[in-house]
């Protein structure tokens, strides 16, 4: 199928003088995650992750993603024709090194504005323009042989009132015109979802699992304009827009406002959010300010409301996590479990929790050798049953309407070896040192990640994803800037300090190719300690409310304070969630929480 779609697209090429045709992930809004209609780099390569870019030539084809997806992409895409470039792996060329390398003077390079991030572009049109490669912008190829292409989604939106975004949008647009003035910008254009979405305190199903109206945003001291499918909207909440101010348009109709902007004023961008069509619409008489969204550090820093209605979401979903991790162990062996009916089974626990929306991600519930790949989710295809030994690793979340959680643990349903306890320690032990620290306001997660690796480190080694991500209040379950990582890569945006009130996952791992892998997960907000003559002090406090296996445990692995943080965690977990357990599930709790 991928064969013949990729010859397809090989004879629209050919007629149009194409050499290179360039297919990242991306929407119209640079997000990380799309709607169907987007997945044009799933359809032409079969690779289903939710990174990497795809360049077709006339004689080859190549495949570039991360270190979370190197097994998973190593697979899908045999027998395609499409071959794996693992991303930041020594010898491997990046997207824009293969590009130089394999174009030359007189050929063309095409690819779909709409759908590229306008800072990608730039380099990519400076690299070509050494060459004398042209570059076409406005070829959607895959769209003209996609005939059973999904629809551009226009599902129902919803409001955030106060009570649970914690900040009217009126008192939110008026904090970012300020901010405007100090960045000395007349407009500011905006087309990040999950910024929008948070500005305006509106919530939609546009994209899966991520609960975002698709839309554009313009505005000055004098207006907003809101670029969107009304039909999204009941005639309510475009009454309260408007009585706040906010004009709506049609969606597609930001290109053609854009061109119509007035000569001489300044307008801020973030290049890594904004398409490259977009910007090119900006009239030349324009002057373009690059920089990160006025929206994401205020929409990074939580404040005290979304902070309490975190904490009541994760008691939610400790709730849920707790019973499936109990019905797991007391199932496994005497009834057929799989990965699907387990996800389906997490999903009905937390189905139960009053307030529960969607869940924030396709769940991974990945059993022994399929836990090595990072980002593996059952399929029909690839489901198996689980047996009575080894771990699982259950990497899942949920949105309610008190936040957004993501949680994993690696649960053992049967005898584990001694390397299996050996991994699944150093790993935890990363966890516990990371969730504990204490450090000086001005750190950021590169200074931070070696308490998490430290472990892995001391023999060798390591896990290719980051160890911390954002995470947003009903909205992407990956948020920037904060992050936690040990080195800066390009295109992940700004280093950044953590800020008391920023949500950060907490999750170090382990990957055995064709064994086993092992990942846990905590959420944390960081929060304020003491100022001293040295400055102000910041920690991390630990939301997620869910017992470690600690029967994955070697105890003389772990030293006097990992002991103690671990056992201050557990029994905390047993105060916050046996009060919403039944009577066996509550004395199960007990014994797992127990002091080592």
């Amino acid at each position: 199928m991928i064969q013949e779609r990729l010859a397809r697209l090989r004879s629209i090429m050919k007629e149009r003088s194409i050499d290179a045709y360039l297919v990242p992930t991306d929407d119209f809004h640079c997000s990380e995650y799309v709607g169907d209609y987007f997945k044009c780099r799933k359809y032409i390569t079969g690779f289903t992750g939710s990174a990497g870019t795809a360049v077709i030539l006339m004689e080859e084809a190549g495949l570039w993603t991360d270190g979370r997806y190197f097994l998973q992409a190593g697979m899908q895409l045999k027998g395609t024709g499409v071959e794996l470039y693992k991303m930041a792996e020594p010898g491997v060329p990046t997207v824009n090194e293969f590009l130089k390398e394999k174009l030359s003077e007189g050929m063309t390079l095409a690819y779909d504005g709409r759908v590229m991030a306008a800072k990608k572009a730039e380099d990519i049109k400076a690299i070509m323009a050494k060459k004398n490669v042209k570059v076409e912008t406005e070829m959607d190829l895959i769209g003209e042989i996609w005939e059973d292409r999904p629809a551009l989604s226009a599902e129902p939106a919803f409001e955030l009132s106060e009570e649970w975004s914690g900040k009217l949008r009126v008192d939110k647009i008026a904090e970012i015109r300020e901010a405007m003035k100090t960045a000395g910008c007349d407009g500011f254009l905006l087309s990040a979802l999950e910024d929008i979405n948070w500005l305006l305190n509106i919530r939609g199903n546009d994209i899966h699992c991520c609960p975002v109206v698709l839309s554009y945003l313009y505005m000055t001291q004098e207006k907003l304009v809101l670029f969107v499918n009304e039909t999204v909207f009941s005639e309510e909440i475009k009454n309260n827009l408007t009585e706040d101010g906010i004009e709506l348009m049609p969606y597609n109709a930001v290109y053609e406002y854009v061109k119509e902007l007035p000569q001489g004023i300044t307008v801020l961008v973030d290049k890594n959010k904004l398409n490259d069509a977009l910007l090119s619409a900006i009239p030349g008489g324009v002057s373009v300010k690059d920089g990160m969204n006025l929206t994401q550090m205020p929409k990074a820093i939580k404040n005290s409301v979304e902070i309490q209605h975190e904490r009541d979401a994760h008691i939610k979903d400790g709730v849920a996590v707790t019973k499936f991790i109990y019905w797991m162990k007391k199932n496994v062996g005497k009834t057929e479990i799989t990965e699907l009916s387990a996800a389906e089974k997490l999903l009905e626990f937390r189905k139960a929790q009053k307030g529960f929306l969607e869940e924030s991600f396709d769940p991974i519930i990945a059993y022994g050798p399929h836990a090595a790949i990072i980002h593996y989710s059952p399929t029909e295809e690839s489901d198996v049953p689980f047996q009575a030994k080894g771990m699982v690793l259950c990497d899942t979340g949920g949105h309610y309407l008190e936040g957004s959680t993501d949680i994993t643990r690696t649960v053992v349903l049967g005898p584990v070896t001694e390397e299996e306890k050996e991994y699944f320690t150093r790993v935890l032990r990363g966890n516990l040192n990371l969730g504990a620290v204490k450090f000086r306001h001005g750190c950021t997660g590169i200074n931070l990640d070696i308490l998490a690796k430290a472990p892995l480190w001391e023999i060798g080694e390591d896990y290719n994803h980051g160890t911390g991500h954002g995470v947003g209040y009903i909205l992407s379950v990956h948020e920037g800037p904060n992050s936690v990582r040990w080195k800066h890569l390009p295109g992940h945006g700004p280093v950044t300090v953590f800020e008391e009130g920023m949500l950060t996952s907490n999750e170090p791992g382990y990957y055995k190719a064709g064994a086993f892998g092992i990942r846990h997960e905590n959420m944390m907000v960081c929060q304020k300690e003491e100022a001293t003559e040295y400055g102000q002090y910041m920690s991390f406090e630990t939301l997620t409310m869910v017992p470690f296996d600690i029967e994955g445990i070697e105890p003389s692995l772990l030293n006097t304070r990992e002991k103690k943080v671990l056992n201050a965690y557990h029994e905390q977990v047993y105060e916050t969630i046996s009060p919403y357990l039944e009577e066996e599930e509550k004395a199960w709790l007990a014994e797992v929480t127990a002091a080592i």
